[in-house]
Parts: structure tokens; sequence; C-alpha cells
């Protein structure tokens, strides 16, 4: 009985390795950078993020200067007038943190940007990976870019180049 149990559980381990070997390693990333309208994108957003880190510089650099020059003036103001003062420098730095936000946080605009210019092209990657990896029968493709635990793939198994020579088409 322990014998045709080890037998079966082999027989199925063995089954298993066998279909796992229909796989394929891409690097994502390579990928990507070959694609111009990518590097285009990503220049896109980082001007954008330039010009939006200015505005954000220059909200925070009011709240800087408001502060300053009421440090300046501090002794010479009433408790009411310095209270208000400190009110409005709090509220001046609350509104350039909320803008900071409204662009670069998760939901801002920056990101919104990004999404728009960066989706399609994703779309378009994981189709002809999808499409090359049909044709060619693999079950598994792994991306070797963003999967820092493989330590070792054989370089037969890497069709990253194929993949940008079928998006070129």
């Amino acid at each position: 009985m322990k014998r045709m149990i080890l037998t079966l559980v082999l027989s199925i381990m063995t089954m298993g390795m066998a279909s796992a070997q229909n796989y394929m390693v891409v690097d994502s990333e390579k990928i990507f950078k070959s694609l111009t309208a990518y590097n285009n994108a990503l220049e896109s957003i980082e001007e954008l993020a330039e010009q939006y880190q200015k505005q954000v510089d220059a909200k925070f650099q009011e709240v800087e200067t408001l502060y300053n020059s009421y440090m300046q003036q501090r002794d010479a103001l009433s408790a009411s007038a310095r209270q208000e003062v400190e009110q409005r420098i709090l509220k001046m730095e609350a509104e350039a943190t909320e803008y900071q936000e409204s662009l670069f946080g998760t939901d801002g605009e920056l990101m919104k940007r990004r999404l728009e210019l960066i989706q399609p092209i994703q779309k378009q990657v994981f189709t002809a990976i999808e499409q090359f990896s049909a044709q060619y029968g693999y079950d598994l493709v792994i991306d070797i870019s963003s999967n820092p635990t493989i330590l070792y793939y054989a370089t037969r198994v890497d069709f990253t180049d194929r993949i940008i020579e079928a998006l070129k088409k």
C-alpha cells in the first residue's frame, strides 16, 4: 500500500514537473524601455512633475515668507493680531499641503496623467506577451525584471528580444 501511494505521488510530481517546463522568461522593463512611446510618456510625466513641483514650491515659499515676516514683527503685534497671523499661516500651509496632495497624491493629477499615458502601452505589451505565449504554446511567463528571487535562468527561455520584435511589427 505504501509503495502504491509513493508511486502515485512520484507520478503526480513527475507530471507536474513536465508541465511546469512549459514556461518562458521575459524582462518587461527591457521591453518597455525599448518602446519610443513609453520613453516619451515617461519624459512627459517627468516634465509635468517638475512643473507641478515648481508650483508647490512657490506655495510653500509664500508660507515661509509670511512666517519669516511674522517672526520679525511678532513682538510688535498684539495678542489678537499674532493669533490672526498664526491662523493665516496655518491655513496657507494646509492649503499648500492639500494642493501638493492634489497633484502628487495617489489620486492626484500626476497619477491620473501617468495612468492615461502608460496604461495603453502596458496593455499593448501584455497583449503581445500573451499572444506570443499562446502562439508558441507557453503556459507560464516569468517576468525577471520584477522578481528579484530568481537566482538563475537559462537564456534559452528568455524571449524578451522576440517580444520586442513582435511589438515593432
